[in-house]
């Protein structure tokens, strides 16, 4: 679930050499940046598009509503960076995030920073999976600050990355609580997350298509992995579903 916003916070994390540093607007260079913004509010695409022209050697080259019109405006106006809202038509769910891969895929020199009106942690892991080089993740309390956000467009353009303080905060959250489990594989995170259910092992092997032995042998890998094998048979068992449920924040 989301992280709310909220006001102030301390100057963006990032940089092409270092991810955790702020970068002056003043070393970022000369050259004109193109841009090409996308947000379906009319009032925040004008706002943010009137705000940006203020700034000097930036040029917003096209303002659209949707994903598709983003796609096509990058095509048409061959921007050095694209400034995204992340919900946008028809779902207003991620379409920010899935036009900022395809925008990075098919053009690697185009950087893109994606705006959300709150840290969600699922979108930041999904949009920086495949690398954060050329990439940004910042609130949208931040479009405020003109400065800030040029800088931010510059960072990725220079093939850095940009991400807001609140997102990193809660990343790392997420990263620790996490930590029990980083060390299983995928298979053993679905035999345990079945255990988690309170299906037994041969319900477990019935859902996940597998046979008794193989079940036993990964259950035997996760009480390993999480430093339960000196425990009893039923408390280890258990003590596998609390990891588990403690990592995804559902302990009660």
């Amino acid at each position: 679930m989301g992280q709310a916003a909220r006001p102030g916070g301390s100057a963006l994390a990032g940089s092409a050499g270092d991810p955790t540093a702020a970068v002056p607007v003043a070393t970022v260079g000369c050259m004109v940046l193109r841009v090409v913004f996308a947000d379906d509010n009319f009032l925040v695409r004008e706002g943010v598009s009137g705000l940006l022209a203020q700034a000097e050697g930036v040029e917003v080259v096209a303002a659209v509503g949707d994903a598709p019109s983003l796609l096509r405006a990058v095509e048409v106006h061959s921007p050095v960076a694209v400034l995204t809202d992340i919900r946008m038509p028809p779902t207003n769910t991620k379409e920010g995030i899935e036009a900022a891969k395809r925008i990075r895929a098919r053009h690697p020199r185009i950087g893109v920073v994606v705006l959300s009106q709150y840290v969600e942690e699922d979108y930041a892991f999904e949009l920086l999976a495949e690398g954060v080089a050329g990439m940004g993740y910042l609130l949208k309390e931040r479009v405020s600050d003109l400065d800030e956000l040029v800088r931010a467009l510059h960072q990725v353009t220079s093939g850095g990355s940009v991400l807001d303080p609140l997102v990193v905060e809660a990343l790392l959250a997420r990263r620790a609580a996490d930590a029990p489990l980083l060390g299983l594989t995928d298979r053993e995170r679905e035999v345990l997350e079945q255990m988690a259910t309170g299906r037994n092992n041969a319900a477990i092997a019935q859902t996940l298509f597998m046979s008794g032995r193989a079940v036993e042998k990964h259950i035997g890998a996760v009480f390993q992995k999480l430093g339960l094998v000196e425990e009893r048979a039923v408390n280890r068992r258990v003590s596998a579903v609390l990891a588990y449920l403690e990592a995804r924040g559902t302990h009660p």
